[in-house]
């Protein structure tokens, strides 16, 4: 059992250095499709997209020797379940410190499920401004769509039943970097 919780880990399904190719295979991908990093930014949505949205720039920065400008962005204003939730949403700060409008965004989370999130996040993006184009960088899918939200770049993909549940935890956090399914 985790502290604090009452789930058990089902299995470890990536480790520190899965996650690592996986950053750096999608910087690749990112760099390659975009052919380089021409009016590129990178925004993450928070917590875990943050993260690895700085991981990313840092890995394209290693490639490229180019700056990619980065964001951070909250989307909890933006969700469509607010008024389903007992507890009031904690705000975080977004912070794109850059104008959006005529570049490729590439909105990075760690997990993408029900497409819901990503929804919000380009909700979110658009009162910014307006960009070129959209992509979107997960580390893991699962599966289970109910949006019809497909990613750009993908680290891994791990089918998953709707009783189990992912977690990517990041030494950003405090963590080893991994991540697991949880039977719910």
């Amino acid at each position: 059992m985790m502290p604090g919780s009452d789930r058990q880990v089902e299995r470890l399904v990536m480790d520190a250095g899965d996650i690592a190719r996986a950053v750096t295979r999608i910087a690749h991908e990112i760099l390659e499709r975009n052919k380089g990093v021409k009016d590129l930014a990178l925004v993450g949505i928070r917590t875990g997209g943050v993260h690895l949205a700085h991981r990313l720039v840092r890995r394209i920065h290693e490639i490229e020797a180019a700056a990619v400008p980065i964001g951070d962005l909250d989307i909890t204003l933006y969700r469509d379940d607010l008024s389903l939730r007992k507890e009031q949403p904690t705000l975080r700060k977004t912070s794109v410190p850059f104008d959006i409008s005529d570049k490729i965004v590439v909105l990075v989370d760690d997990v993408l499920f029900t497409g819901r999130t990503i929804r919000a996040a380009m909700d979110g993006l658009i009162d910014l401004g307006r960009p070129a184009e959209i992509q979107l960088a997960v580390l893991v899918d699962r599966g289970h769509r109910q949006l019809p939200i497909k990613a750009t770049y993908i680290g891994k993909n791990i089918p998953t039943s709707r009783e189990e549940s992912i977690q990517v935890l990041l030494e950003e956090e405090g963590e080893d970097d991994r991540v697991v399914i949880f039977k719910t």
